[in-house]
């Protein structure tokens, strides 16, 4: 997808706004003596903006808006250091709005559908951007919240819901409780809006077979307006995002040059008409790829593929690069084994341990199965990791995100 005229003049006013303000990556740019674009070359010489730079702005280094006009802030979790403050003018806040009711549109989603909340409300993004979007469409909300798991399933029944709005973990922990209390007559559930994690065709499947529910895939993040850039439509063939609020191209993240359409690669995002915190070339370090030719839904809007993972997520043990998506992978073409998995690297006596748990029923001979991953994972990988099979539900559960992998060398 190469950058487009109205789209370079957008950048353009963005690149004003920033030097104006002074902010960091104003600075970058009369540095490197640029005030302005005029082709896709040019475009591609911009520098890159990192989450790094976000942190060391903080609190309010981003706000490119004068203070007058900031209505709102919010913020990226900072369980890595400094959280990342985003400042939002009234503007980005409808605009952010108008995206979310896109996507429930293009889920099929209506004004006389009740959605039910689950994600959380507060400095993090999630719950006020379902919420919000959700009141853009006309839609009935019912803002829950996370957690109260009985209290969840109490209002999904009384108030009939008809949409859930989550994250994969906490769709399968619901269906899961849905299942164990022989409820599924109570609920009017007929589609879910899932977000915030990576997760894999099993999970999907689990959630969707266990709910009997359409699944739409729905992306963002917190530097760029939060969930709702991006949706999957009916045929589910990736991610449509909306191109006259954000640019995507797709970098090598070794090389960072721009590969072609439909080769993986690192996700990386421009803002085209933000006025509180825009960011220009901003490196998701999600992997992912753009999607050729139109989609059979119709839209004219173009698509990214389901997000495969991190390119930050990368995994090294003994001296092999791994990522989880690898091991997602292969344990998918193991039909005994349920959807959740966990990953723990140990160093022991001098050398890398990968340990896998997977859950399977109990009719299954667990050595054997175990025997059977290690030695695909031997396989596929180069090395052999150390399998424990448990029983369905020993892993686990989440409210939140999933921790699939959990790294001890460094703790």
């Amino acid at each position: 997808m190469q950058i487009s005229e109205i789209q370079i003049n957008q950048v353009n006013n963005q690149i004003k706004a920033l030097i104006d303000a002074g902010s960091f990556y104003g600075k970058k740019l009369e540095e490197a003596g640029i005030s302005g674009i005029s082709t896709a070359d040019d475009f591609e010489k911009l520098p890159f903006s990192e989450k790094n730079d976000l942190r060391e702005a903080y609190p309010l280094g981003l706000m490119t808006a004068p203070e007058k006009d900031i209505v709102r802030i919010h913020s990226s979790s900072g369980t890595t250091g400094l959280p990342v403050i985003i400042p939002y003018t009234a503007k980005d806040v409808d605009d952010w709005a108008t995206m979310f009711a896109r996507c429930y549109e293009m889920a099929g989603i209506t004004n006389m559908d009740r959605i039910q909340i689950t994600p959380g409300y507060g400095l993090w993004t999630a719950g006020i951007g379902f919420q919000t979007g959700a009141e853009k469409l006309g839609a009935m909300v019912v803002p829950m919240g996370p957690g109260n798991t009985d209290k969840q399933l109490k209002m999904m029944a009384d108030m009939k819901s008809t949409v859930i709005c989550a994250t994969s973990s906490y769709a399968l922990l619901l269906a899961e409780e849905i299942e164990k209390r022989g409820i599924k007559d109570q609920v009017c559930l007929k589609k879910g809006v899932i977000g915030s994690e990576r997760w894999g065709e099993k999970m999907r499947n689990r959630i969707k077979n266990e709910l009997g529910i359409e699944l739409y895939d729905i992306y963002g993040l917190t530097e760029i307006y939060g969930p709702g850039i991006g949706i999957s439509c009916k045929y589910d063939t990736g991610i449509h995002y909306w191109d006259d609020y954000i640019y995507i191209e797709i970098i090598d993240p070794v090389t960072l040059k721009p590969v072609p359409d439909g080769q993986l690669g690192e996700v990386v995002i421009t803002t085209l008409v933000k006025e509180g915190a825009p960011l220009i070339r901003y490196r998701t370090h999600d992997i992912s790829r753009i999607i050729p030719g139109e989609c059979e839904c119709g839209s004219r809007f173009p698509r990214l593929d389901t997000i495969m993972g991190r390119s930050d997520d990368m995994m090294k043990i003994k001296g092999v690069n791994v990522f989880p998506s690898q091991i997602e992978e292969i344990l998918k073409e193991f039909e005994e084994v349920s959807s959740e998995y966990q990953i723990r690297i140990s160093h022991l006596d001098g050398r890398d341990t990968m340990r896998i748990y997977v859950e399977t029923n109990g009719s299954v001979d667990f050595l054997d199965l175990a025997k059977r991953i290690a030695e695909r994972v031997k396989s596929r990988i180069g090395f052999t990791p150390l399998v424990k099979v448990v029983e369905i539900g020993l892993l686990p559960r989440s409210e939140k995100k999933t921790k699939r992998v959990i790294d001890e060398r460094y703790e």
